[in-house]
């Protein structure tokens, strides 16, 4: 792929999705230049020749705005040797085919399902091969871009579940698509009683909350962050907290209050960063689960018990052992999880998420 100095255009009115698709493209040697409007898209056509433009659908806020197909039809005539990827999030059938099939688009990606690796897979696919140009100029995409998208990236096995809550729809579908790119299912929600209820049925490794999220009760004090926190940090979930808000005294307080492991402004997001703080948590997740494995699974049992605030006599009782054996069972549990309290062994499990009810059998 000797383009190492072609130029990609990205015309898309979202910042977010322009930041994100920008460092994909830079990162895989192309300069990029962006656009959020039909005017200033063929402007930048004008302006300089472009590989690729990646365009959105709809521009400008509006779900029936359709710009982004007269940007495709604009794109051969200003533009010959650009290629043409629609990415949006009203993505219907009818577009789709239409897009192709009249306007000549490699391929249509949606948003709600984006994958990175899907996508630099086609970006490869475009500058590998040049653009073929017909004697009147138009470009003529591949035939097999017509019937077919890159082939689907390899899907790493889960980590386990994150949990977005945030009530703006575009940092749903950034924030998501990040935590996927990092094995995690993601489940999102806008609100502090969807939350709650995902929080009562579900098992998180991480959370990432916004503050002020939709509320019926407080428009203008909204706290409904705050309560998230609150009962993420009750069910030890490490909490990543990305907001508008940014006062050095209430990041202060987040911290004491609610323990969380990082705060971003959304004015400053950096990607990489959020991946670094990601990645940490996950690396810790894991390093606690695998410890917690070690475990036989009578010493599930005494450490479930342990976390349900059962004595030694209690735990003899319950599980039909000696209290010798309770100690001799405790005293392994501590060494494997590499503490040297009940109250630490009880702390460790927490973190882990795994209460280990109902895992132990005897053996």
């Amino acid at each position: 792929m000797n383009d190492q100095h072609a130029r990609a255009l990205v015309i898309e009115d979202s910042r977010s999705w322009q930041q994100i698709l920008g460092e994909l493209l830079s990162d895989m040697g192309l300069t990029v230049d962006c656009a959020n409007s039909y005017d200033s898209a063929v402007a930048a056509l004008q302006r300089h020749t472009h590989r690729l433009a990646i365009i959105d659908l709809s521009l400008g806020g509006d779900k029936l705005n359709q710009d982004g197909l007269q940007l495709l039809a604009a794109v051969p005539r200003l533009d010959p040797n650009c290629a043409t990827l629609l990415l949006s999030g009203y993505l219907t059938v009818e577009v789709t085919v239409s897009a192709l099939k009249e306007y000549g688009a490699y391929t249509c990606l949606r948003k709600e399902t984006f994958q990175r690796k899907q996508f630099r897979a086609v970006v490869q696919q475009i500058l590998a091969v040049p653009p073929a140009v017909s004697e009147s100029g138009l470009k003529i995409p591949p035939a097999a871009a017509l019937t077919s998208t890159a082939p689907p990236p390899t899907v790493s096995q889960p980590v386990g579940q994150a949990l977005v809550v945030e009530d703006d729809a575009s940092w749903q579908d950034i924030l998501g698509e990040l935590l996927a790119a990092n094995a995690l299912i993601v489940h999102r929600c806008n609100s502090f009683g969807e939350a709650l209820g995902y929080l009562r049925r579900e098992q998180y490794v991480l959370a990432v909350v916004d503050l002020s999220l939709a509320s019926s009760v407080a428009v203008t004090d909204n706290q409904d962050g705050h309560l998230v926190l609150e009962r993420a940090r009750a069910g030890h979930i490490p909490t990543v907290v990305v907001s508008g808000k940014a006062w050095p005294e209430e990041v202060a307080r987040l911290y004491d209050r609610y323990d969380i492991f990082a705060y971003q402004e959304k004015q400053a997001f950096d990607r990489r960063a959020f991946q670094r703080t990601i990645a940490t948590i996950i690396a810790t997740y894991q390093a606690e689960r695998d410890i917690l494995g070690r475990l036989t699974p009578r010493e599930a049992e005494v450490l479930d018990a342990l976390v349900r605030g059962m004595s030694n006599k209690e735990i003899s009782r319950a599980l039909y052992i000696s209290p010798n054996t309770v100690k001799r069972h405790l005293q392994a549990i501590f060494a494997k999880l590499e503490v040297n309290s009940r109250a630490a062994a009880v702390a460790k499990a927490m973190e882990a998420k795994r209460f280990f009810s109902g895992l132990g059998q005897d053996g």
